[in-house]
């Protein structure tokens, strides 16, 4: 069975929900066919090319169970993921992301939002109050940040490709009236998943040291030490790959010299949310 088509009853039943499908996971007898974690994790790059296959509905919720098993504050499962299946409002996606022409031709396109909404009509129906605010906001954002890594994850562990859409946030008011999302609902970033048809190669990181510290956050000077030793590395990545950056602190400075997006949080206020 292939994406855009639900699974269904036998004769006369009606059509199930996906959402209520569980695909159980059946580890393979033979342990050594089981695909190492950490080396799926430390393989992973961002794919913005994918082949036509489709995806098989079997492969999509067993990456969504495996999404679900993230972790989540208090149980509240603060996420959703709306699947864009419509050709046309793909295509409307596409300017409003930033023109990102992968939004319209992956196999699978994912919107990730934090969901508040099941919270806020659970309280409704008993009579009760919904008090958002910006740790509800944080939770829900959290929550759908780790449901989409686990599902990365599982989706990249089958041999696909993904890559993460954070245009979705460049219009959040037009992508609100093409997904039609409810207050209490905020579409956060994109997922495009596919069979990969191109073969980037991995991204170098900041080394461990550099992230990682024991009792006290270090002194600026060794902060800066790391990343000199980083841009080192990056200076040369970029040039292997025809990007026209001299280093990572160069395309750091010049990300964050302005404001991005700055509309946004107007928008969040206004749908639902609250900062205080």
């Amino acid at each position: 069975m292939m994406i855009g088509r639900r699974p269904t009853g036998g004769s006369g039943d009606s059509a199930i929900p996906a959402y209520r499908v569980n695909v159980a996971f059946t580890p393979p007898r033979d342990p050594s066919l089981m695909t190492d974690v950490i080396d799926v994790l430390l393989a992973h790059r961002s794919v913005r090319r994918f082949k036509d296959d489709p995806i098989p509905e079997e492969d999509l919720l067993r990456a969504v169970r495996a999404g679900q098993q993230a972790a989540t504050s208090s149980n509240i499962q603060g996420y959703c993921a709306i699947r864009v299946t419509d050709p046309a409002t793909r295509a409307a996606l596409v300017p409003l992301t930033g023109g990102q022409a992968k939004v319209a031709e992956s196999p699978l396109f994912l919107a990730i939002c934090g969901d508040t909404r099941r919270h806020r009509l659970l309280a409704a129906r008993d009579g009760g109050d919904y008090q958002p605010n910006l740790e509800g906001f944080m939770l829900a954002m959290i929550d759908a940040t780790l449901f989409a890594q686990n599902m990365v994850i599982a989706f990249e562990s089958m041999g696909y490709g993904t890559c993460y859409i954070g245009g979705l946030r460049e219009d959040l008011p037009a992508v609100h009236e093409v997904l039609q999302t409810p207050e209490g609902v905020w579409p956060f970033f994109g997922l495009c998943v596919g069979r990969p048809a191109q073969e980037p190669r991995i991204r170098p990181r900041l080394e461990t040291d550099a992230v990682i510290f024991d009792d006290h956050y270090p002194a600026d000077e060794e902060i800066l030490a790391s990343i000199d030793g980083y841009d080192r590395v990056m200076h040369d990545w970029y040039r292997d790959n025809g990007i026209d950056t001299p280093d990572w602190s160069a395309r750091i400075r010049r990300h964050f010299q302005e404001k991005h997006r700055t509309r946004n949080a107007a928008w969040y206020l206004g749908a639902g949310a609250s900062f205080d």
